[in-house]
This record gives C-alpha cells, structure tokens and sequence, in this order.
C-alpha cells in the first residue's frame, strides 16, 4: 500500500468517506458524524497539505483517510497543554471493504512516526464523547484519556494522547515529507 496526499478533485472521496462510516456507526447505534461535514473545512486541510490517504496503488480508490495537523481544539486542551509540541489525528477514517485490515494501527503508528521526526511530544486525537468502543479501540492503540469535555457544544469531547515515537507502518509514505506547518498553513 501507499499514502498519498489528498488532492482537491478527492474531496467528494473523502466526503463519501463520512458519509459511509456514519450510515455504518447508525448502525451500531451512535450518531457520530450524523451532520454533514462541510467540505470547505476538507478543502483548506488538503490545500495545507494536512490530508492523506492510503491506497493499494496510484490509481486505486482510498482504502483509509486520515488528517494530520496542529489543530488543538481550545475547548479541550488546556493552556499548557497547547503550549507543548503535538500532533493531532483528524477524521482517520478506514472504508468497510478493508475492516479488519490494520490499517488504522498503522496510519496511527505513521502519524506518531512523523510526529517524533518533527520533534513533537505528542501525538493526540478526539474520539465522539458518546462513542465508548471507539474509545475503547484508541485506548488499546496505547492512547490515554486525559479528559472528557463537558461543554455540550463539544461532540467529540473525549480527548488522548500518547507520546510520539518512531514505530513501523509497513506501507510506501509517498507523501515526500509529511511536515505539518507550524502555524497550520
């Protein structure tokens, strides 16, 4: 397999991507990712190079997404926390065809292997405050809860970290260097 930045044409990709996961977590019975994303939010985390997916090949349809970038919600990191270098995992999101596969261990083990090579202490993510197995999943790839939000504008309020380090993906990184800009642009 290869990771690949996201280009603008695979935005409706990457639009289908929400869409299919949130029919299948209705499902399971949650209503995460129930409201539509707005694609121009998708758009300027592509344009600032922070969107990647992982294919069989160049011409292949994505196999799993992921978002990488230095996007700390202030609703759920502190002050100090901001203050230290991180990284953050967005919208990882894996089609149903590859279930099972290990593909979101690996973009997780990737995300921490480019957030060690940049220096950055953490690699932190959200999960949907209601989602308890996804939780529970991220828990098991060696993430710690560190709190749940209570404001209740915040929807994926349950907030992990684990410290970045080089780890092994098994897959071609294509993406020439995967550098988050310090300022998120």
């Amino acid at each position: 397999m290869i990771l690949v930045r996201a280009e603008l044409a695979d935005v409706p990709r990457l639009l289908k991507f929400r869409t299919d996961t949130a029919l299948w977590l209705s499902s399971l019975g949650t209503d995460q990712w129930a409201k539509p994303f707005p694609a121009e939010h998708i758009m300027a985390s592509i344009r600032a190079g922070e969107v990647f997916l992982l294919k069989e090949h160049q011409a292949a349809d994505a196999a799993a997404t992921i978002t990488l970038d230095r996007d700390a919600d202030e609703r759920l990191w502190t002050p100090e926390e901001r203050a230290e270098s991180a990284l953050y995992v967005h919208k990882l999101t894996v089609d149903r065809k590859y279930a099972g596969a290990g593909l979101g261990p690996r973009l997780l083990n990737w995300a921490g292997d480019q957030a060690s090579n940049q220096g950055a202490t953490w690699l932190r993510l959200d999960a949907w405050t209601t989602n308890t197995q996804l939780q529970a999943y991220y828990l098991g790839q060696g993430f710690r809860h560190v709190r749940t939000s209570t404001d209740p504008t915040v929807v994926s309020g349950w907030a992990a970290q684990r410290p970045a380090r080089p780890a092994e993906y098994d897959f071609d990184d294509q993406t020439l260097t995967a550098t988050v800009p310090p300022d998120g642009t």
